[in-house]
């Protein structure tokens, strides 16, 4: 009698559907969970009076600005700030780079379009009409509510590729430092200069986005503080540094936020349940350079805050073939985001002071400092400025 082989072909599909069952939620389980890449990136395209930049892009030939758009390319984050990128009046250098730099293939890596962005004004360079700086004079740089030469230097940019909330971003830019409960006045500030005197010496923002399958809420909280030098004895820049990361703490703390007024008069902080990253250049290392670190500190423990410590092999490098003040430091160079003077007295050496910190309720699925060893490639695009790109990529729901 001859085989019926419909009647095996149909059985053994049927003895295989257990086993198609399984493969298939093996794979569902098994499948990548979907992240988004959140970047800070201090780029340094600043210039020296106000135009210059946004001449220099339009030419679609500036040099750094190529260099600066490959390791962005290299990285290719999701979403994207970056720091010190002159702001002009129409925000116009921003657009001009992500069109003619960003979106534009550099040395053969993948072009990004960044669809949404989001350039708010700052105070670096607003005039404040006092002799802030004690030299007699009212209209210079260290006058301006933010140290700058014209307004809009060392602006920044929220740069993504998921739509932003434009009407719940909220800015506090006019956010007076003397509101702080406990600001750290500089000592001989004077009284109508405390009086008018702004936090922010750029600006802090909450730029909520949609993101992920379910288009949830997550609120980027972006910032540059000040250096914590260039002044004298009384500290200035020190104490602003200080309390301009202080007001993320209070932020972040329903508890303590009561103060804080946002520039559309809004009082209050983040609420308890909403999500965040929060990144920026934050000019303070836990560990080593200038700065009172007590409110970097008291950031990275805050118990809403989870610091997935970026790492890059190229700091390590860094540290061991510059040598110099990095040779007396005690932070893990293999966190520095920050390539500075190495020369004794002349600087403070290698530094992390670019963060990006994420919901403890997230998870982080991988994170990194871009800085490649020498020889490797990107490693001399990543020259392009003194601080190096960090990214971190969360998972969505």
């Amino acid at each position: 009698m001859k085989p019926n082989y419909t009647v095996l072909t149909v059985l053994c599909l049927l003895l295989c559907v257990p086993l198609i069952v399984v493969l298939m939620h093996r794979r569902s389980a098994t499948a990548a969970v979907p992240v988004v890449r959140f970047a800070t990136f201090n780029v340094a395209l600043n210039r020296p009076a106000a135009g210059d930049l946004l001449t220099e892009l339009r030419s679609g030939q500036s040099v750094q600005a190529k260099a600066i758009a490959e390791v962005v390319q290299r990285v290719q984050p999701d979403v994207l700030l970056l720091c010190e990128l002159d702001r002009d009046v129409a925000a116009e250098a921003a657009q001009v780079f992500a069109r003619q730099y960003l979106a534009v293939s550099q040395k053969g890596e993948l072009g990004i379009d960044f669809t949404f962005s989001y350039a708010g004004p700052v105070n670096t360079g607003e005039p404040s009409g006092l002799d802030l700086d004690g030299d007699g004079r009212s209209d210079g740089p260290g006058d301006a509510f933010g140290y700058g030469a014209f307004p809009g230097q060392y602006g920044m940019v929220l740069l993504s590729r998921h739509a932003i909330v434009d009407d719940q971003v909220r800015t506090f830019r006019q956010l007076r430092w003397s509101a702080m409960p406990g600001a750290l006045r500089p000592p001989g500030c004077r009284d109508e200069a405390w009086a008018a005197l702004r936090l922010s010496s750029k600006s802090h923002w909450d730029v909520p986005l949609r993101i992920g399958p379910h288009h949830e809420v997550v609120h980027v909280l972006c910032s540059h503080p000040t250096p914590p030098v260039f002044d004298g004895p009384e500290d200035r820049n020190g104490c602003r540094n200080h309390d301009e990361i202080r007001f993320w703490v209070d932020y972040l703390t329903p508890a303590a936020s009561g103060w804080i007024v946002d520039d559309a008069g809004i009082a209050g902080g983040l609420a308890a349940a909403a999500s965040f990253v929060l990144m920026g250049d934050l000019n303070c290392d836990p560990v080593d350079g200038d700065a009172r670190r007590d409110a970097l500190l008291a950031l990275l423990a805050h118990p809403r805050v989870q610091d997935p410590q970026p790492r890059s092999e190229g700091g390590v490098a860094a540290q061991q073939g510059q040598w110099g003040v990095n040779a007396d430091q005690r932070g893990d160079p293999a966190l520095d985001t920050g390539d500075f003077p190495d020369v004794p007295g002349q600087g403070p050496g290698n530094l992390r002071t670019d963060y990006v910190l994420v919901d403890r309720a997230r998870r982080v699925a991988r994170s990194g400092v871009f800085w490649p060893p020498q020889h490797e490639p990107g490693a001399a695009a990543a020259e392009a400025s003194d601080h190096r790109l960090v990214f971190v990529d969360v998972e969505v729901r």
